[in-house]
């Protein structure tokens, strides 16, 4: 079965920087994988490959057996793609309605006018923010923003999200919330690609993991076994090793 998701030998170069290098990975239809990494390993950059943000310097993504390197990032968000970012960027003079709304207009067969508001209300509360939807996104928490751009991205109707460090930043029962909605997403078929430092989270959510370092992939296979890689551990979990690796042993 051909993934849904394929990164051929990516490469992505900011001058003399290789950010990116030669990047090979694949997610299945339904799969929830977490694409881990030290600060500045490339997993951003990565994320901004898949989405069209940045183009590659070297090899080939495809989407559902399409290319879709070298296409605009308008182009892959109608295809089935959609994002949050790790700095929110949500439109802070509209309303929390008027976001998601923005959004649906963009999806496939976009929707407008009174079925835009209906189903804009829905996936505020999904997210959390039903009583909020009059609100200026800029009076909204950090927090809230953050759910308000999940909604926004939800409403381009994906079948591949990517969220960049959607649940950093949150408290223990914020925490709790965010992995309930993100597992509630993949029980509906959502295939989701993490960037996360959460390991609580890594553990609850996500069946396999990506590890890359200095922007070369380390290690891909089950989220146990690939957090108990001692290469990984010395790479991403901190210099630490024995509190590193009782920290990968907790579920």
């Amino acid at each position: 079965m051909s993934a849904l998701l394929e990164l051929k030998g990516v490469t992505r170069r900011f001058g003399g920087l290789v950010a990116v290098n030669g990047l090979s990975l694949s997610v299945q239809a339904g799969e929830v994988v977490g694409l881990l990494g030290p600060n500045g390993s490339g997993k951003t950059t990565a994320m901004n490959l898949v989405s069209g943000a940045l183009p590659c310097n070297g090899g080939e993504i495809v989407f559902d057996g399409r290319r879709i390197s070298g296409l605009a990032s308008h182009q892959i968000a109608r295809l089935g793609v959609a994002r949050t970012f790790q700095l929110v960027r949500v439109l802070g003079g509209m309303s929390c309605l008027e976001n998601v709304e923005a959004g649906l207009a963009f999806r496939p067969q976009g929707l407008h006018g009174r079925a835009a508001r209906e189903r804009a209300q829905q996936l505020l509360e999904r997210v959390g923010l039903g009583t909020q939807a009059v609100l200026p996104a800029g009076e909204l928490t950090y927090i809230d923003q953050k759910r308000l751009e999940l909604a926004r991205a939800l409403a381009l109707a994906p079948r591949l999200l990517l969220l960049d460090e959607w649940l950093a930043g949150l408290n223990p029962t914020e925490l709790q919330q965010g992995i309930a909605l993100i597992r509630s997403l993949s029980a509906d078929g959502l295939t989701l690609l993490l960037v996360e430092h959460v390991m609580d989270a890594v553990h609850a959510l996500c069946t396999r993991c990506v590890v890359m370092n200095a922007g070369t992939k380390i290690a891909d296979g089950p989220t146990r076994e690939v957090l108990s890689d001692p290469q990984v551990i010395r790479a991403y979990l901190g210099e630490d090793e024995n509190d590193a690796q009782a920290e990968a042993a907790h579920a």
